[in-house]
């Protein structure tokens, strides 16, 4: 991904707040209240990326039709939803940017589901690495022995992790 250059940055209104947390709800379904504060800032990019910055931290984004935190968002404020447990093997990989195979995949919970956002984190520690797309089901990649499962569309080290504010 390419750097990232803010565009605009404006405080948004009651209504569009409460558009965007039921945006977010849709992904985290009740643990969405976790990223609920007092000013909600949307910060609109260059890139096909937009980050809102929730009491000035950026903890969400909205790319590819869906809102979901981002790294910071996951680390600061811990939800249990939409999760994919990686095994160490895996790791290295996943931190540069690698998609995640389902050979790595040690967990994944059952609300996972294909197209949709998906918290990707490390077995020791449970620290979030990365957040991608699902590309099945999480029945359909629980029962695969081999391939691709998961796209990875933000990681630790990228553009949105090093934006600076």
């Amino acid at each position: 991904m390419p750097k990232i250059t803010i565009k605009r940055r404006y405080t948004l209104r009651k209504d569009d707040a409460a558009a965007l947390m039921a945006d977010l709800r849709q992904q985290l379904g009740d643990q969405a209240d976790l990223f609920s504060g007092d000013r909600i800032e949307k910060m609109e990019t260059d890139s096909p990326v937009t980050i809102y910055l929730i009491d000035r931290l950026p903890l969400l984004m909205r790319m590819e039709g869906w809102v979901f935190p981002t790294l910071r968002g996951a680390i600061a404020r811990t939800f249990d939803r939409r999760r994919c447990v990686m095994d160490r093997g895996a790791i290295a990989f996943i931190a540069k940017g690698a998609d995640a195979m389902r050979p790595g995949i040690i967990s994944i919970t059952d609300d996972v589901v294909a197209g949709a956002p998906v918290l990707i984190a490390e077995e020791t520690h449970g620290k979030p690495l990365a957040v991608g797309i699902a590309l099945a089901d999480a029945g359909e990649i629980r029962s695969q022995s081999r391939g691709k499962a998961i796209r990875t569309v933000h990681h630790v080290g990228d553009e949105i992790w090093n934006l600076e504010i």
